[in-house]
């Protein structure tokens, strides 16, 4: 039986499996095909913890971790509303095309409601061709706010 739970990363069973599914991930071609440093893994359950807005999620499937979503909370400027952003989401590749992802989404979405968000946002790399696929399905579109201009893009600018 499919259980999704809010992580409570004052337990060491929802660190652990939050650090397994994510490395895993970033592990993966989709992630970058690089594991987590072990600096990353040893700073990461305490920044979530500290950062306002905090949100993830574990899918369990009989009793083992099996799918995870991590999410912050941000503002809609043009409507003057909280909103949360898919910063993560993956399922263990043995357990995947089962649902698990979509019932990640799912209890993201009723969070959302409950909490009077005005939107989900998420990014997806446009070879992942299956994510894009899943989070079509679910009812997620590319955005944009004028055909004219297309669809937006997701940049990014390292500091390092």
């Amino acid at each position: 039986m499919l259980r999704v739970v809010p992580i409570d990363l004052a337990l060491a069973e929802h660190r652990g499996a939050l650090l397994a599914l994510l490395d895993q991930y970033a592990s993966g071609s989709e992630g970058g095909s690089k594991p987590l440093a072990a600096a990353v893994r040893e700073r990461l359950p305490g920044l979530l913890a500290a950062t306002p807005g905090y949100r993830g999620w574990l899918a369990y499937l009989a009793g083992q971790p099996v799918g995870l979503l991590n999410s912050f909370a941000g503002v809609s400027t043009f409507q003057a509303r909280a909103l949360v952003n898919v910063h993560d989401i993956t399922v263990d590749p043995s357990y995947q095309r089962r649902g698990i992802g979509t019932a990640l989404l799912t209890a993201l979405e009723e969070f959302a409601r409950a909490q009077g968000y005005c939107k989900i946002t998420l990014e997806v790399l446009e070879g992942n061709k299956p994510a894009v696929a899943a989070y079509r399905k679910v009812g997620f579109a590319p955005y944009g706010l004028d055909p004219e201009f297309g669809a937006a893009f997701f940049f990014e600018k390292k500091i390092d």
